[in-house]
């Protein structure tokens, strides 16, 4: 019997939930539920008489909280962003870093970031310009044959490795202690987030959601198929280009923030998809409540993991994306 949609809905919604409050739980100083609910909606109005202690209020409001909702709307953009180039491209195998806008992006931001004594350029800028010229180059790659799928991806995958292979030579020339500081930041971390951090990612990442969900018919018809949407009166050659630059710029702006997180694009599109379908709608709202709790769950092992260090992200998001295709093509393969 298949399960209604409103049923995923009322779970997945219920899943972020529990996954925010345990995550906010649990860490060096272990804070009960109860103090958690009491912290973050009784304390605000009752702040002198609200039955928690001011540390635990400290943790919760200053440490924990920016971290996990930079943790959740990490896990949105990237999720969406992965459903959405995999859509226009009609390629299980499409995200961020296939097209080289997760390159892109780090490329701009560790260059910023290597001459931040000299320049007073944003990483986030320095991303986001890195990211929008990965398409950029792309599409230069590509020629006229950017309206080929196929082509569009191999020019992807050759952008990738080379702005990969400049900012691995960047990091080559640099000093001991900035290499360092440089390499940790790109294997992802949510750890230095604040409050301060979470107003351009919440709203460039709503935004392009907003923007996907007007453009989600279009966006369907390109995924059954170019001379179908052409026939329907969608201007594809357009619309791909819009969303690839939409994808990259909520990807630049999410990698200045964290750094490098890879295979959360790549996987999750699939798991919703095989929870609900595939009509767009459905895996948009999935990929923002599962990925936004999938990596809310990935920041908890990487703080849970060693003992009194904090284990960047990207890799555990690199074991666990590596292992979930391993089973599935292993299932495949008996099939």
């Amino acid at each position: 019997m298949k399960l209604n949609f409103s049923v995923f809905v009322i779970a997945s919604v219920c899943l972020l939930i529990f996954s925010i409050m345990f995550a906010t739980s649990v860490g060096s100083v272990q804070v009960s539920l109860d103090n958690v609910f009491q912290s973050v909606f009784v304390c605000p109005h009752r702040p002198d008489n609200c039955g928690v202690e001011v540390l635990y209020q400290k943790i919760v409001w200053q440490i924990r909280l920016p971290r996990i909702l930079m943790a959740l709307l990490t896990g949105i953009g990237l999720s969406v962003t992965g459903a959405i180039l995999q859509s226009i491209t009609r390629n299980p195998l499409a995200d961020p870093y296939l097209f080289g806008i997760s390159s892109g992006s780090a490329l701009g931001a560790v260059l910023v970031i290597w001459t931040v004594s000299s320049s007073a350029i944003s990483i986030t800028l320095g991303a986001l310009i890195g990211g929008i010229s990965s398409v950029l180059l792309m599409l230069t790659l590509a020629g006229r044959s950017a309206t080929q799928v196929e082509r569009l991806l191999l020019s992807g995958v050759a952008v990738s490795f080379m702005l990969g292979a400049f900012t691995s030579l960047v990091i080559y020339y640099s000093d001991p202690e900035t290499a360092s500081a440089l390499l940790f930041w790109m294997m992802g971390s949510f750890a230095n987030s604040d409050w301060g951090d979470l107003p351009l990612p919440t709203l460039t990442t709503f935004i392009g959601i907003a923007l996907f969900v007007v453009y989600r018919r279009w966006i369907s018809a390109i995924q059954a198929g170019d001379e179908g949407a052409f026939t329907l009166g969608v201007p594809v050659n357009q619309l791909r280009l819009a969303m690839l630059i939409i994808c990259s710029i909520i990807t630049a702006v999410l990698v200045a923030q964290v750094g490098g997180i890879g295979f959360v694009g790549l996987m999750i599109p699939h798991i919703c998809r095989f929870i609900v379908g595939s009509q767009l709608h459905k895996v948009l709202f999935m990929c923002i409540t599962l990925g936004g709790s999938f990596m809310i769950w990935v920041d908890v092992i990487a703080h849970s993991f060693l003992e009194a260090q904090v284990l960047p992200v990207g890799i555990v998001t690199s074991a666990i994306g590596s292992l979930f295709f391993f089973v599935i093509l292993k299932t495949r393969s008996r099939i």
